[in-house]
């Protein structure tokens, strides 16, 4: 049975929340790799891609207004940052790094996702992009709304790659 977009945003509040007073109680998820957490200047240098067009973020913005999302997010909460469109972004050794166009700021929201768990997102709409710099043969899953893959990988060295977010309701990355 599919689930609606209100749900999925109050699931991903829940699980956010259930993650911070996870990590407040001493407990922690476990890295994808069998690896210390990379350091904060490793890693290959990318360039965010362009803006989406002028119509593409009206249509993100009147998406995220109507299933009442605001700035994307990722449950469990994984560490994120924003990058104006065309500017360099680095993505970690370990990192699986996706970008989502952020309507509330007007750039691209980062994520890195280092800890091996499957994400549930809220708010993710329109075009985006991938990289996937992890490494150890680990494989990277896309989820539908219905919890099918939608699409499998393995890591690329870092490569940006161009990805539909609205269909995807689940990342898993190792």
């Amino acid at each position: 049975m599919l689930r609606s977009r209100p749900k999925r945003t109050a699931l991903g509040l829940a699980g956010a929340l259930t993650a911070v007073l996870t990590a407040f109680a001493g407990a922690g998820a476990a890295p994808a790799q069998a690896a210390t957490a990379p350091a904060a200047t490793a890693g290959q240098v990318l360039v965010a891609p362009p803006a989406p067009p002028l119509r593409a973020q009206l249509q993100i913005q009147a998406q995220a207004q109507t299933q009442a999302a605001g700035s994307p997010t990722v449950s469990p909460a994984a560490p994120f940052d924003h990058v104006p469109a065309n500017s360099d972004y680095r993505c970690d050794p370990g990192n699986l790094c996706t970008l989502v166009w952020d309507p509330t700021t007007g750039d691209y929201k980062i994520f890195y996702l280092y800890a091996c768990a499957r994400y549930s997102l809220s708010g993710w709409f329109g075009q985006g992009f991938y990289a996937d710099n992890q490494s150890g043969g680990v494989r990277s899953y896309f989820y539908g709304a219905n919890g099918a893959v939608l699409k499998s990988f393995t890591p690329d060295g870092g490569l940006n790659h161009t990805q539909d977010w609205t269909p995807v309701w689940a990342i898993r990355n190792c």
